[in-house]
């Protein structure tokens, strides 16, 4: 039998079956995403950070930590990471393998950037909600600036554009506008559609583009889910609020663990054309940022959250124009510099 080459395979007194061996090579063929032979402090750190950008980007509705993870350069290795929860993985838990169960999830990738995005919400959560409310199109700028930026970077993941590249990205398109143009849902809380809501809602979170946040709602369960967080945070809580909050917790994991392995077979097989659909959704996407609009007059006095926004033409707008472009063009700036230290980063570190 063909003997692989990854710490899995070559551990002491250990012949893989067939599906492990399929395992172990999906290990190999990744192996300059995982990039788990010589770990470092620096390397933590520079996925730390990673972490906290797409933290900091989920805070914001409209925008996708996916599209930060794929500008940062580690979206398929997050989704690779995801995806490997699976039989194999749970074979060596039982087995007590637990350093090689660590190394075929990339645990230590995982970590890193899961304290990342825990400390980018936390930390950054109350600052959002205040730009958000006395300054929307300031922070829309930045962002719009950022997202254009993105789009302009991960053209080049897609290696060549033909038909079907060019059909993914329209239908991608298409996808993110008719999301940011549904109506709110109503609210419904049973258990069943909330299963359902956390399901599709972080099967957003992965894609870029598309607000895991914003899914919830326009199912209409964001505002009764976050309610009831805040209240069991704070001891006020009955049986039905915990079997509410569980059963959302279970779609989560149910779409993350489902989608994140559809969405990496896709990646390992039509990488061009996938990344040309997840191209098509950020650029979907983006018209929801345009910074040139403004709260109804029905809804301004609302938290931003609350607020219906209609688009000004750039003559009748109020503010200056001129700090809105400069904001816009500093954002390409920075992820472009972002993005170059990135690559620096992952070029030194050991495949």
């Amino acid at each position: 039998m063909h003997r692989v080459d990854d710490p899995i395979a070559n551990s002491p007194e250990r012949v893989p079956s067939r599906s492990e061996a399929e395992s172990l090579a999906l290990v190999q063929a990744n192996r300059s995403w995982t990039r788990d032979s010589n770990p470092s402090i620096a390397g933590d750190l520079i996925n730390g950070l990673r972490g906290f950008c797409m933290g900091a980007a989920d805070t914001v509705p409209g925008v996708s930590g996916g599209t930060v993870a794929l500008v940062l350069g580690h979206y398929q290795r997050l989704v690779t990471s995801i995806s490997r929860f699976d039989s194999h993985f749970l074979s060596l838990v039982i087995q007590w393998k637990l350093r090689d169960a660590a190394r075929y999830i990339d645990f230590r990738f995982l970590a890193a950037l899961g304290i990342g995005i825990a400390t980018g919400i936390v930390s950054l959560a109350g600052v959002m909600h205040w730009l958000l409310d006395h300054k929307q199109p300031e922070t829309y700028a930045v962002f719009f600036g950022l997202i254009l930026a993105s789009i302009w970077i991960v053209k080049n993941y897609v290696s060549q554009w033909r038909l079907p590249q060019a059909i993914a990205c329209g239908l991608g398109i298409g996808a993110a506008v008719a999301v940011t143009c549904l109506p709110m849902g109503s609210g419904d809380m049973s258990l069943p559609f909330l299963f359902l809501s956390a399901s599709v809602a972080i099967c957003a979170m992965i894609l870029p583009g598309i607000s895991g946040a914003f899914v919830l709602l326009l199912f209409g369960v964001y505002h009764p889910v976050t309610g009831l967080i805040k209240d069991a945070v704070r001891g006020n809580f009955t049986l039905e609020s915990l079997s509410q909050i569980g059963v959302f917790i279970a779609g989560c994991a149910f779409g993350l663990l489902a989608f994140s392995r559809l969405l990496h077979w896709f990646l390992e097989h039509h990488r061009s054309t996938t990344m040309a659909a997840l191209i098509g959704l950020m650029i979907g996407s983006v018209g929801k940022l345009w910074p040139l609009q403004q709260p109804t007059p029905e809804t301004a006095q609302l938290e931003a959250k609350f607020r219906q926004m209609e688009f000004v033409p750039a003559g009748e707008w109020p503010g200056s124009l001129l700090m809105l472009v400069g904001l816009a063009v500093a954002a390409v700036v920075a992820v472009i510099v972002v993005e170059s230290i990135a690559n620096k980063v992952d070029s030194n570190d050991p495949a």
